[in-house]
This record gives C-alpha cells, sequence and structure tokens, in this order.
C-alpha cells in the first residue's frame, strides 16, 4: 500500500512511549470460549471418523431363552449384537439368567464383518421327587440316586429316564423333562400296590399260612400276597400240611374258600444193615436207607426193603396220626464163592476197601459188586469190580506188575483226538539222544546268532501229532477262520495246514481241545488271553521247542542237520520249499529242485521223516510254545525246558514253502513273531503222563 506524503511544513513528532514496568502490566487479552469448544469438538470429531474408519463389525449371536448380556474388555460401541471394534485381541463375557456364564477369547481381524456364535450351557434344573408310599428307590438314566422323598436335585436339562422301585409296589418308569436353568420342577407319583389280598379259612382254624415260607398269619385271614407265583401252606400240629402254588396278579384279590385239612401222617425213622437198600410202601419206591417214611394214619401199609446180594425184607406198618416210630433191619446175605489167584504171594488181598490177607484164597461174599484190590510195594496196585454169583465159584487171576511195567504197559503208543488228528508216543529218555545239543556250531555254513549251541536233556514222555494241524480242523474251533491266498493260489483248503493262525490262536485252540476231550488244560487263560501254563498237565498244547528239534533231528546217535541229511541242496523232493514253479509267488527259488507244489501241500504230501512225523523240515514253518530268547551258552542242561510263563514273541522252528536259502532249510533256524502269517502253522502235543 503507498502512502500520502505528509503535507509540507508539518512537523513528525514521536509518539510517547511507557515502558510496562513504569505503566503497570497491559490488560491480558480475553479468551474465546466457542473458540475452544469447537476446537475441542474438531478434535473429537476427526477421531470418531478414524476409529469408524479404522474399526470392524463384530455379530455376536447368543443361542439363551433369556436375555444375554455381553461384556468386552476394551473399547467398543454397540449396536445391539454387533460391536464396532479396532482389529485385535479382546476378552469377551457372555452372561444369562440360568445359564453358565462363558469366557470367550476373540480375535478381530481387518474383514469388515465378523459373527461369533455362543451356545450357552444351562444350569441344571431344581428337581424334587415325592413318591406314595415313601421310602422307593429312584434311578435317573440307569443311576441310583437315593430314596424319595428327594429335595432340589441337580439333574440336567433334557429328557431323562426316571425309574421309582419299591419292594411292594408296582415298579415305575416315565420319561421326566427336566427344563434345567435352576427352575424347581416338583414331582410327585402314586405307585400302585404289586400285591393281591387273599381270603383264607381252615378246618378247623388257627393254621398258621405261610407264603413262600414265610409266616402271613393264622386263619381265617386277609393275606396281603406279592405278585407272581406263590407257594401257599397251611401248618397246624396234628394235621399234614396243605399247600398250593397260586399265581397272584397285582390288585385282583382272591378267595380260597375253606381248607379242610387232614391229620398228619406218622414218621418211620427206617435203617438197614447194610445201608443203601431200596425201600416200598404199598410197592411205591420211597428211596434208599436209611430215611424216614410217611405212614398213613389208621391205616396198615405194605413195607418192602431190599437190596442186591441180600435176601427181600417184608412187612406191615402202620402208625397213630402224627406218632413218631424207629425200626432198624438187619438183611440177610445171598452168598457167593470167589477164589483170588494172586502172584506174587505175599500182595495184600482188599475187598470193599478191607483187609482179608495175603496171596490166594476162597471168599465167600455177597452176591453183589466188590471192589477187589490188590497192593504190594513196589508193584502196581490191580484193582477190579466183582460179583460173586450164589452156587457159582468164580476165579479171579491176578499177576502184579511193577509200577514200570505197568505204567509203559498202559500208555498206548498212538492215541487220535475226536478231530482224527493222529499223535505218536515218544520217549525220549530212553534214546541215545536224551542229552543232546540245541543250536548250531558257529562254524556251521548259515548258522545265525540266535542259534547259540546248550544242552538240554528230554524225559517226560510225550505226544506229538504226526502232521500239521489243517484248516478243516481249526475251523471246527474257529468255523470262520481262512487262511487266505496268494497271488490266486488258495491256502484255504481243507487239508491244507491251516496258516495266518497268531500263537494265541494256537494255544486256545489246544486249550479248546483239552477240554473238548475232558483233559485238564495246559494254558492259563484270562478273558481269552493265554497269560501262561501248567508243567504239570497233560492236556493239549504245543510242542516245547526242545521236543520240536528232538523230534525232527535226533536219529538214533545223530543229530540231522537238514531233513534229508547232512549236504547241500537236496537232490530229490523230499519237503515242499519255494521250488522253480514258486518263482512268481516267492521272489526266490532253490535251484533245480521241483517238489510240484507253488505254495502249500495237503499235509502228509511228502515221505515222513525217520520219526514217522510228516512235514517237520517243510510246508509250513510252525509256532512251538516257547517264549522266544536267546539261548544262554553257560553249559547248564535245561531238562524237560518249557521257557517263561509269558512273553511278546514265541519260536518258530522249521522251514516253509516260502523258504529255500540255505540257512533257512537247515533243521536248527529259528525264528519268532505272535501275529498270523501265510507260511506259519502249528502241530499239536501234549505230555503222556
Amino acid at each position: 500500500m503507498t502512502h500520502p506524503d505528509p503535507p509540507r511544513g508539518t512537523t513528525i513528532e514521536p509518539s510517547g512511549f511507557t515502558p510496562l514496568d513504569a505503566a503497570g502490566q497491559a490488560a491480558p487479552q480475553q479468551r474465546n470460549p466457542a473458540r475452544a469448544l469447537l476446537l475441542a469438538g474438531l478434535v473429537l470429531f476427526v477421531l470418531v471418523l478414524l476409529f469408524l474408519f479404522s474399526a470392524r463389525s463384530l455379530e455376536v449371536r447368543v443361542e439363551a431363552l433369556s436375555t444375554p448380556q455381553v461384556e468386552i474388555d476394551g473399547f467398543s460401541l454397540p449396536f445391539g449384537e454387533r460391536f464396532l471394534l479396532l482389529p485385535g485381541e479382546y476378552t469377551l463375557r457372555v452372561s444369562a439368567d440360568g445359564y453358565h456364564p462363558q469366557e470367550l477369547q476373540v480375535s478381530v481381524d481387518k474383514r469388515d464383518t465378523q459373527v461369533l456364535e455362543v451356545t450357552m450351557a444351562a444350569l441344571p434344573g431344581l428337581v424334587s421327587i415325592h413318591s406314595h408310599p415313601a421310602g422307593a428307590s429312584v434311578s435317573v438314566d440307569g443311576e441310583f440316586i437315593g430314596h424319595t422323598p428327594l429335595e432340589g436335585l441337580d439333574l440336567r436339562a433334557g429328557v431323562r429316564r426316571l425309574e421309582l422301585q419299591e419292594p411292594r409296589h408296582l415298579p415305575l418308569a416315565t420319561q421326566l423333562q427336566v427344563t434345567g436353568r435352576g427352575v424347581r420342577q416338583e414331582l410327585d407319583y402314586s405307585l400302585e400296590p404289586a400285591w393281591a389280598d387273599i381270603s383264607i379259612d381252615s378246618r378247623p382254624p388257627g393254621a398258621t399260612l405261610l407264603v413262600d415260607g414265610e409266616p402271613a398269619g393264622q386263619t381265617p385271614l386277609v393275606a396281603e400276597v406279592p405278585q407272581g407265583e406263590r407257594q401257599l401252606m397251611l401248618q397246624l400240629d396234628s394235621y399234614a400240611d396243605w399247600q398250593q402254588t397260586l399265581q397272584v396278579s397285582a390288585g385282583q384279590p382272591r378267595d380260597l374258600g375253606v381248607i379242610e385239612l387232614h391229620s398228619a401222617p406218622g414218621e418211620l425213622a427206617l435203617s438197614s444193615v447194610p445201608g443203601g437198600a431200596n425201600v416200598t410202601l404199598d410197592g411205591e419206591f420211597q428211596g434208599q436207607t436209611p430215611l424216614t417214611l410217611s405212614i398213613d394214619p389208621l391205616r396198615a401199609q405194605r413195607l418192602a426193603v431190599f437190596k442186591p446180594g441180600y435176601r427181600r425184607y417184608t412187612d406191615s406198618v402202620s402208625l397213630p396220626p402224627a406218632a413218631r416210630d424207629s425200626r432198624s433191619i438187619e438183611l440177610r446175605p445171598l452168598l457167593g464163592e470167589l477164589r483170588l489167584q494172586v502172584s506174587p504171594e505175599r500182595a495184600e488181598v482188599y475187598i470193599d476197601g478191607r483187609a482179608v490177607g495175603r496171596g490166594s484164597r476162597t471168599l465167600s461174599l455177597p452176591s453183589v459188586e466188590h471192589a477187589v484190590e490188590i497192593r504190594l510195594d513196589g508193584y502196581a496196585t490191580v484193582r477190579r469190580r466183582v460179583t460173586p454169583r450164589p452156587g457159582l465159584e468164580q476165579l479171579v487171576d491176578v499177576t502184579l506188575l511193577t509200577e514200570e511195567a505197568a505204567r509203559m504197559a498202559g500208555l498206548q503208543s498212538e492215541i487220535t483226538t475226536p478231530l482224527g488228528q493222529t499223535l505218536l508216543l515218544f520217549r525220549p529218555g530212553e534214546s541215545p539222544l536224551a542229552n543232546f545239543s540245541m543250536g548250531a556250531s558257529r562254524r556251521e555254513p548259515g548258522r545265525r546268532a540266535n542259534e547259540v549251541l546248550h544242552p538240554v536233556g528230554l524225559r517226560r514222555m510225550f505226544y506229538l501229532q504226526t502232521t500239521e494241524v489243517t484248516n478243516a480242523q481249526f475251523r471246527q474251533f474257529l468255523p470262520d477262520h481262512n487262511s487266505g491266498q496268494v497271488e490266486g493260489k488258495s491256502l484255504n483248503r481243507e487239508h491244507q495246514p491251516a496258516v495266518q493262525v497268531s500263537w494265541q490262536q494256537a494255544a486256545a485252540f489246544c486249550n479248546w481241545l483239552s477240554r473238548r476231550e475232558g483233559l485238564p488244560p495246559f494254558y492259563s487263560e484270562n478273558q481269552g488271553i493265554i497269560t501262561g501254563f501248567r508243567r504239570e498237565s497233560t492236556g493239549y498244547r504245543l510242542p516245547s521247542e526242545a521236543e520240536w528239534a528232538w523230534a525232527a533231528r535226533a536219529s538214533g546217535e545223530i543229530l540231522l542237520r537238514f531233513p534229508w541229511g547232512d549236504s547241500f541242496p537236496p537232490v530229490t523232493p523230499v519237503e515242499n520249499y519255494a521250488d522253480t514253479s514258486s518263482a512268481y509267488v516267492t521272489g526266490r527259488i532253490l535251484n533245480n529242485y521241483n517238489d510240484g507244489e507253488v505254495v502249500s501241500a495237503a499235509v502228509g504230501s511228502f515221505r515222513a521223516n525217520h520219526n514217522r512225523l510228516y512235514d517237520m523240515g517243510g510246508n509250513v514253518a510252525e509256532w512251538v510254545h516257547d517264549v522266544y530268547a536267546i539261548p544262554s551258552a553257560s553249559g547248564t542242561t535245561m531238562i524237560d525246558p518249557l521257557g517263561a510263563a509269558s512273553g511278546d514273541n514265541y519260536v518258530i522252528r522249521g522251514a516253509a514253502w516260502t523258504h529255500a536259502k540255505l540257512s533257512e532249510l537247515r533243521l536248527s533256524y529259528r525264528d519268532y513273531g505272535q501275529a498270523g502269517r501265510d507260511d506259519v502253522g502249528f502241530r499239536i502235543a501234549r505230555y503222556a503222563e
């Protein structure tokens, strides 16, 4: 801006200046309230805009019958069920009347809208249960909770099964809808009586009524008799008991009228010498002496007492009402001659457990069956049952054998099970190899680390099955057993060995067969699981590893290395191995060997070994009894070893149709496992005594 020049002749003078400290402070500038308020509002508006632009919507849907309250830790703007929140982590608390409060951790991300659904858990209901009569037992959903009256029970909301039972009333079962949410419910039930009023009188009166043996009162009376089949009885001194079976229906009264009581019979206590004689009254069998007879009062009855070997006794008996008497009758024997020819002469003779002398003799005995026993120390006792005949002498010729001779004579060299399995008797203790070495030398080609040489001895005689257990035999134990197939070749034909059988199943089969024959089971079982064994048992079992090795290898005084001898490979088919025809199944074969079988063969298809046992070195490998372990090389000879009571794995012996290597075809080869395989079966054994 341009200012006009001052007029000529005008003098410019300075204006007056007064210092502050001279003139006092200047008056303060007055603030504008409206301006400050506007500024604060502007800041708040900007903050709100920033929040609105940054906030995200969280919708909280609460499933509850009452109005819920939702609290969120941190700043939020509520809009009904929606809340505006900045992204981040929040703690959310939900509560509603009648529900358990909930606390949730919520993560709000950058999505514009999120929905959180909250299902509230209802508080239990408060249920009171009363019954008429009181004292009924109460069960909810099958769980007993007490006896009525019950007040304020905490029951979970929903439909519950309620049962009330009281001994003298009909049970009540109903569905109970528990409201829950702390709501009180009062339930009152009337139970229907479980008895009927039974009216009864007697002539003469005053008889005691017993219901199922419990006194209920004296005639005449009306008794509350529980429903069902009941045994009613009236008892009165000097009168016979009256009884009747009555079907009682709850709530349906019955009048049985007046019951005519009859005089009580007399009682005759009857005994005989000897005891055990048959007794009849008027030709009707009453039992054997000693016994008590009921004799009809004031009437004579014909009594007969008789026993085989004795003369028949007959008489007439009668007794007054309720009278008691006793009688002992000595029967006269009918005698027969028994001539005993005994060797050695110093043997002692017992008749019916009573010693009668030593050596040969003639005895007069009642013509009934007698137990004859001939004893002598060091000899096996002979027992016979003989019935002498009057007028006819009988001869009994007895020659005692030493205990050992008798024991051996009593053992069968061959037995057959109900399934048709043949078992041969072996007496290893009598063989040149009663003591032998199991395992293989470190120098033997193909020897494996678990074939530690160790001495064993066999003394107990045992039976061993000539073949492996077949599918047909095993399916009598497990009808749905399936041995399967390999590359389209069946392992499931009836006469093929049963495979895909675990050790537990094989042992369980042995126990099943023992029980079928009435033999004591060898294996201990707990809920179907084999847990151990009983060494003394003669029931069926798997052969011990030592028995299997002896039966497969012991030939005279030598131990075989292979089923065919000591050289490898075999030159002619001797067992079923992985031959040239099995290449596409097994992937490995015994070169230039063809036994004519791709997979397992029917048992007994190949020549038996030196002990008349089939397939010991081929066809399928076999479970044996022993828990798998590496033998100790301590040099201590174990006699009839059976191994540990239980374990995780069990020994497998012998080669199979899947084997072809030198190591596997040796008779000392050992494998182990527990589950079924397609090349492992088993044969059974048992101790002879």
